[in-house]
């Protein structure tokens, strides 16, 4: 099989597993908890995204790189990612009443298409395994 496919492949079922620990942890907060949209957002998005990141630098892009190096990347993504999104989400759920499971199903599937490439071309596109 191809390699960027299956990467894609790995990347997308890794990343459905995050959004399980994501939807699951948000749900446990919002609805049991009872915490407005937001930190229950913000919470179980940092759960997913460690969970994520492990399995994608281990199983998806087999790196071998340095991974304070690599997870620095990642925070840094993250740095513009999460308050775009929690500002972009808040709005809809706070202003304009969307539901809020769309909003949080919407910003996960959001990330998923911008972290892929980021991770792929920016992350690892220097230090991914050449023999795997």
């Amino acid at each position: 099989m191809n390699k960027d496919l299956l990467q894609t492949i790995k990347f997308t079922l890794f990343s459905l597993s995050a959004g399980i620990i994501q939807l699951g942890s948000f749900a446990l907060l919002h609805d049991a908890v009872h915490l407005p949209w937001w930190p229950s957002y913000l919470i179980s998005l940092v759960l997913s995204v460690l969970w994520n990141f492990t399995l994608n630098r281990n199983f998806t892009f087999k790196s071998a790189s340095n991974v304070p190096v690599a997870m620095a990347k990642v925070f840094a993504y993250y740095l513009v990612f999460t308050p775009l999104s929690t500002y972009v989400g808040n709005y809809l759920t706070g202003t304009l009443h969307m539901n809020d499971y769309l909003v949080t199903i919407m910003n996960m599937l959001v990330n998923l298409v911008t972290e892929f490439f980021y991770q792929k071309y920016y992350v690892f596109k220097d230090t991914l395994s050449k023999d795997r």
